[in-house]
């Protein structure tokens, strides 16, 4: 996520990397998505849903040209790199010369100068990958470099804080089975609350603390050392994925069929804006991530019109999932995770189905918590590094991964409501990530350009956005959210 130049990676086809996308992009967000659209009514959800998946498009591709535009920068060094060899007419080079063509061996097959001369714009293409923290160091200055990162830490405190709780609450739900909402004489539609009996003397208050200390203690340990998602691993977490989604859409169109849908949402009730502002932001998250996506697709002449079919893909598919959500379900029994809507009987009478939908988030997100653990600790590895000096054993082996871990755990310990907690990291850090880094980097990057390249040079993978206009834009939306968001908040608190 973030960091300098790193290994491009295998290459894939754009349509693979269209799948990749849908995969990133759809995760955790989707299942607290049928609350909030029950909350806010169906057609402010719709309506904001359309509004900000555009919004995310179009900070997508200006992630893409600052991608385009780092590489070109990196690609002319390179070049003054190799003019200055040749008139010293020496065999030595420097070690920054040593690191940039190690970069670029790829890079170097083709000679940049005789494409030039044919017209060619190849120096922009999107070769070597250069992730957001390096691009933060080439365009801000040491005060943007720090707030970027700042952001990014505040983001996956955030993500990590609803794994946390995701899992323990799917846990609790699933295993207060004496009198929870496993219990065939129990709709799942009823209510409990924490205090609430789960088995023997034990509360689901209780229940659910007892797992939140046993995933930590399984997975916090996994913080302490390097991990990373296999390729089979990722395989697996994604089928299941879709199969949990393929038959919460087939079972919800299957009770609207029959008449049973219970569902009656408000067109509009503007409370709930606040929290399906920040669970969409959430769930369109996929610009920290895009150098890793974008770069090993092997052609990318027509990536920008991909990205938007993927969107439109995706609006369809969040669409779909919601409005049979608040239609077959009573907007006040829908969950925070809407998998656990059908652990009843009487929503599904096959056990092995409930269970599997259960316990679903628990088998994928358990998956990736020590992947966004590890990269939270490199982040903040990053932030205090200091050129030519490491870091004290204690404080590389233990201070990193604790400051890692015990935030998100105690937020997770204090509060299960997920809506909340998606929302809030969506309306605030996810809105820094989303909206205002995108929007300055392509402006630094474009003034970046210019400086180095002269005005009339074109970078090949430019937004179609490309007006200054559409940055300013951005960032007076981001500020408006960040302030009603804000004030929406204290409003609430208030009245409480």
């Amino acid at each position: 996520m973030a960091g300098g130049i790193t290994e491009t990676g295998e290459l894939y086809s754009p349509y693979v990397g269209l799948v990749y996308m849908f995969n990133l992009i759809v995760g955790t967000g989707a299942l607290t998505m049928p609350k909030a659209f029950a909350t806010a009514g169906w057609l402010v959800s719709l309506v904001l849903l359309l509004f900000l998946g555009f919004m995310s498009f179009m900070t997508t591709t200006f992630v893409m040209e600052a991608m385009a535009a780092a590489n070109a920068q990196l690609r002319w060094k390179r070049m003054e790199s190799h003019k200055e060899e040749d008139d010293d007419d020496s065999s030595t080079a420097s070690d920054n010369d040593v690191l940039i063509q190690e970069n670029y061996d790829r890079s170097e097959k083709q000679p940049i100068l005789s494409v030039q001369r044919h017209g060619s714009p190849n120096i922009f293409e999107i070769a070597d990958r250069v992730e957001m923290g390096q691009m933060a160091s080439m365009f801000f200055n040491k005060v943007g470099v720090n707030l970027f990162y700042f952001c990014i830490i505040i983001y996956l405190y955030g993500d990590l804080a609803i794994y946390a709780a995701a899992v323990p609450l799917s846990l609790m739900q699933v295993t207060c089975s004496a009198t929870g909402n496993h219990s065939c004489n129990v709709e799942a539609s009823t209510k409990y609350n924490d205090t609430d009996v789960c088995w023997g003397p034990i509360r689901r208050i209780d229940a659910y603390r007892i797992y939140l200390a046993v995933f930590t203690l399984l997975l916090g340990p996994f913080t302490f050392f390097d991990v990373q998602k296999t390729k089979y691993l990722q395989i697996l977490t994604s089928l299941m994925r879709w199969i949990a989604f393929a038959i919460m859409i087939i079972l919800a169109l299957i009770r609207i069929g029959h008449g049973q849908g219970e569902g009656h949402p408000p067109i509009a009730d503007f409370s709930g804006i606040r929290n399906l502002f920040g669970v969409c932001v959430y769930s369109f998250m996929c610009q920290h991530s895009l150098p890793s996506l974008v770069t090993p697709i092997s052609s990318k002449k027509h990536i920008t019109r991909l990205v938007l079919l993927d969107y439109v893909l995706i609006l369809a598919f969040y669409s779909l999932l919601s409005f049979t959500a608040i239609f077959c379900f009573h907007s006040d029994s829908l969950l925070d995770m809407y998998t656990l809507n059908f652990t009843g009987c009487d929503v599904v009478r096959l056990a092995v189905v409930r269970f599997f939908l259960g316990l679903f988030p628990v088998f994928t997100i358990s998956t990736n918590f020590p992947i966004i653990a590890v990269t939270l600790r490199n982040n903040w590895k990053t932030l205090f590094h200091r050129e030519g000096e490491m870091y004290p054993w204690v404080v590389d082996r233990v201070v990193f991964p604790i400051i890692t871990l015990v935030p998100p755990i105690l937020v997770a310990f204090c509060t299960h409501d997920l809506e909340s907690l998606v929302g809030i990291t969506g309306a605030y850090a996810g809105n820094g990530i989303q909206y205002v880094i995108p929007a300055f980097l392509v402006y630094c990057s474009r003034r970046d350009t210019k400086l180095v390249f002269g005005p009339g040079t074109v970078n090949k993978h430019r937004s179609p956005f490309r007006s200054t206009f559409w940055v300013g834009f951005v960032l007076v939306w981001a500020f408006s959210c960040f302030l009603f968001v804000t004030a929406n908040i204290i409003l609430s608190e208030t009245k409480l």
